[in-house]
């Protein structure tokens, strides 16, 4: 494994993260605590120290199976990282909750699932610009970073060109960035990266193997089912996107190489990229992302010796 700077928190993490989204229940999936245990052990042994979950991956559920694992011990071998601002209600449905008060039950709430007393890195969940610019809501995570209950702040932007947010992400002491960015999105290199570079924030690249689709294991006509929030995609989209895809793997990956080790290796090439945060079902699939690790360059600006 090998570790990046992440940005002014001046965090050591591994270029290869945990995603947690799927254990949720929104990916096809519904995962038991041993399973949990089992990716989470395998990550583990193969140097991984990030987890990125939220508040909404299931009614806390998420931060849940984590806290299970963490009560068994190591906390303080991992660097966990959850958000706020959603309220859940069912799959695939939530509501906006960002007032200071919603986010202090929030917060409260995530510490209480997560077994632990202090969250590593708190980010604001794909919030509209109005959400960001209440100056009450911010006044109050700063208090609990001055408490210790928050270590850092971080933005998680919806919209992966939304320069409002991530221009004033230093302003409000945030200091990483969340971005949707793989090789079928290329959108953060216009604009946000310069500006994160300009800043020195960390950069967490999430969906970067493009919802799965860079896997390049899904064929033309693939069905998800109606569990998996894929399912609610534009058939004609996904039939576009996978075409892509074939012709990616055809022209870009090399022989012989691993298509969803390529496509992560090809964010963490990018020199504003501290890290991917790709999720993973099992442990082999863990062991297939870690593997992308060795592709990432030394000489990267976040690269520690």
């Amino acid at each position: 494994m090998k570790y990046r700077r992440l940005g002014k928190t001046e965090l050591n993490v591994s270029v290869i993260g945990v995603g947690t989204w799927q254990f949720g229940g929104e990916w096809g999936q519904d995962f038991t605590q041993p399973e949990v245990d089992a990716v989470l052990d395998t990550a583990k042994e193969l140097g991984i120290n990030l987890i990125d979950t939220a508040e909404c991956y299931g009614d806390h559920l998420s931060e849940q199976l984590i806290g299970g694992y963490l009560k068994k011990g190591g906390r303080a071998d991992w660097i966990v990282a959850t958000k706020f601002g959603h309220h859940f209600h069912d799959k695939f449905s939530r509501t906006d909750e960002y007032g200071a008060a919603q986010v202090q039950v929030q917060l409260e709430n995530s510490l209480r699932a997560l077994q632990t007393d202090y969250i590593d890195l708190y980010q604001f969940h794909s919030g509209p610009d109005a959400a960001f610019d209440n100056d009450e809501l911010w006044t109050y995570l700063d208090k609990q970073v001055q408490a210790g209950t928050i270590r850092h702040l971080g933005l998680s932007i919806a919209k992966n060109d939304n320069m409002h947010q991530v221009a004033n992400a230093s302003s409000v002491q945030a200091k990483t960035i969340q971005v949707v960015y793989n090789r079928l999105d290329r959108k953060p290199e216009e604009a946000v990266f310069a500006s994160c570079t300009e800043q020195d924030l960390g950069v967490l690249a999430r969906v970067p193997l493009a919802s799965g689709f860079l896997s390049g294991k899904y064929k033309p006509g693939v069905v998800f089912a109606g569990n998996d929030v894929r399912h609610r995609r534009d058939p004609k989209q996904v039939a576009e996107l996978l075409a892509e895809v074939a012709n990616i793997k055809e022209s870009e990956v090399p022989e012989g190489m691993d298509m969803a080790q390529w496509a992560l290796a090809w964010c963490l090439k990018h020199p504003a990229v501290t890290a991917v945060i790709p999720g993973s079902k099992s442990p082999a699939q863990v062991e297939a992302n870690a593997k992308a690790a060795a592709y990432a360059a030394d000489d990267h600006p976040q690269a520690q010796k």
